[in-house]
C-alpha cells in the first residue's frame, strides 16, 4: 500500500515510464457520508499497485504525472466523478472496457463476466459492499482491489481488436471523449431539488413543505454523523411524517423508538417551522418538463423509434445506445435543433434521410 511520500516517490517513477495505465477506484458511500474515495488501483505492465488518499500523501504529483495519458478503466462514470470531485482530476482520454463491451453487442458486461468470456480468467467476486476505509485492508479485499486492474489490459486489447473488426472503434473513442467531458461537468453533480424524492410527487403542497425542511435536517445530521442519511431516517418516514404534520395529525408516535432525545427535539422543532412557512413559500408540484408533440411530430416519433429498433437489431447492440427515448422525443420535435444530442456515428445512423 502506498501512504508515505517515501512509497509514492518509485512508483511515480514507474507510472512515468509505463506505456499504459490501468486505474480504478474504491469508495465508502455505505458507511461514510458524503462518500469519500478509499482507494485507487493502478495496473502497469510491472505489476498492480494500491494507493491509499486517506493517508496524509498528497496526490498531487499523481494526476501530474497522468496528464495526457490514456486510462484504462472500467464503467467508469463513477470513478471519473469521484476523481473530478475529490482532485478535479479530469483525464485526456479514456478505454472503457464496458463500454466495449456494449459496443460489441455483449450482453453480460460486468467485468467477472468478460474476465471470464473473453480471458478464460474466473475471478472471486470478493467483498463488494465492504468498508474501503478500513485500515489495514483485509488479505480478500487487497486481491480484490488488485484484480480489478490486474486484467484489464489484456481484456482491452482482445475488445480493441474486435472494435477495429467490425469498424466500431471510432464509435467507442466518441462515447469515451464525451463520458469525460459529461462527468467534469459541475451541473451534472447538482440536484436542484434533491427532496424531491420517490413518492413526493403524490404529497399536497403543504406536505412538500414539511418534507423540504425534513430533508435537509436529515441531510444536516447525516453529514455530521458521518453516516448514510438512511441510517438517519428512511425515505419512506419523511414521506409519512410530510403527509401526517400537513394533515394536523400527531408526528411524535411515528417517530422511531431508537432516535436520541436530541434528533427527536430536532426534527419535532423542524417540522413546527415548515408548518409555520407562509403558503406563498409552499413548493409548487411536480410537473415534468415533458414535450407536447403535434400530431406530425408523433408521427416522426414512431419513424425515428423504429429507425432506431431497425438499426439496433442489424447491429446487435441495445438501442439506447443509439438514442434514448428522451432523445428521440427531442429529435422529433426538431431534429436541426437537437442532432447535437447525438454523437456522430449515432447521428449518421438515425438520420432517416440518409
Amino acid at each position: 500500500m502506498i501512504d508515505t511520500a517515501d512509497t509514492l516517490a518509485p512508483f511515480l517513477e514507474r507510472l512515468q515510464e509505463a506505456p499504459w495505465v490501468a486505474l480504478d477506484t474504491e469508495a465508502d458511500s455505505l458507511h461514510a457520508y458524503p462518500a469519500k474515495l478509499c482507494l485507487l488501483q493502478f495496473g502497469l505492465p510491472t505489476g498492480q499497485w494500491l494507493v491509499d488518499p486517506l493517508s496524509s500523501i498528497d496526490c498531487t504529483p499523481l494526476w501530474k504525472c497522468l496528464e495526457g495519458r490514456q486510462l484504462l478503466l472500467h464503467g467508469s462514470d463513477y470513478d471519473l466523478r469521484l476523481l473530478y470531485g475529490t482532485y478535479r482530476f479530469v483525464p485526456a482520454r479514456i478505454f472503457d472496457t464496458m463500454l466495449a463491451a456494449r459496443i460489441l453487442g455483449v450482453r453480460e458486461f460486468g467485468l467477472h463476466a468478460l474476465l471470464r468470456d473473453w480471458l478464460n480468467v474466473p475471478l472471486d467476486k470478493g467483498p463488494q459492499k465492504a468498508n474501503w476505509a478500513r485500515r489495514p485492508l483485509t488479505e480478500r479485499m487487497t486481491a480484490y482491489a488488485l484484480n480489478d486492474v490486474r486484467h484489464l489490459k489484456p481484456l482491452a486489447d482482445r475488445l480493441a481488436d474486435r472494435l477495429d473488426t467490425l469498424g466500431r472503434r471510432h464509435w467507442h473513442e466518441q462515447l469515451c471523449a464525451r463520458l469525460v467531458e459529461t462527468c467534469a461537468r459541475e451541473e451534472a453533480q447538482v440536484d436542484e431539488e434533491p427532496w424531491r424524492i420517490r413518492g413526493a410527487n403524490r404529497l399536497p403542497r403543504r406536505a412538500l413543505a414539511v418534507l423540504r425542511e425534513l430533508w435537509h435536517w436529515r441531510e444536516r445530521e447525516a453529514i455530521a454523523a458521518n453516516r448514510p442519511p438512511y441510517f438517519v431516517l428512511s425515505h419512506e418516514l419523511l414521506l409519512g411524517l410530510a403527509e401526517a404534520a400537513a394533515n394536523d395529525h400527531a408526528v411524535e408516535s411515528q417517530l422511531p423508538s431508537w432516535l436520541s432525545h436530541r434528533r427527536r427535539d430536532g426534527l419535532l422543532a423542524t417540522v413546527q417551522r415548515a408548518l409555520e412557512t407562509p403558503e406563498s413559500q409552499w413548493p409548487k408540484p411536480f410537473r415534468p418538463q415533458g414535450r407536447r408533440l403535434t400530431i406530425a411530430q408523433r408521427h416522426r416519433l414512431d419513424r425515428l423509434e423504429r429507425h432506431r429498433d431497425e438499426q439496433s437489431a442489424r447491429l446487435q447492440i441495445d438501442p439506447s445506445l443509439l438514442a434514448s427515448r428522451s432523445t428521440l422525443t427531442a429529435l422529433a420535435a426538431d431534429w436541426d435543433r437537437n442532432s447535437a444530442l447525438l454523437l456522430p456515428w449515432q447521428r449518421q445512423l438515425l438520420d432517416l434521410h440518409a
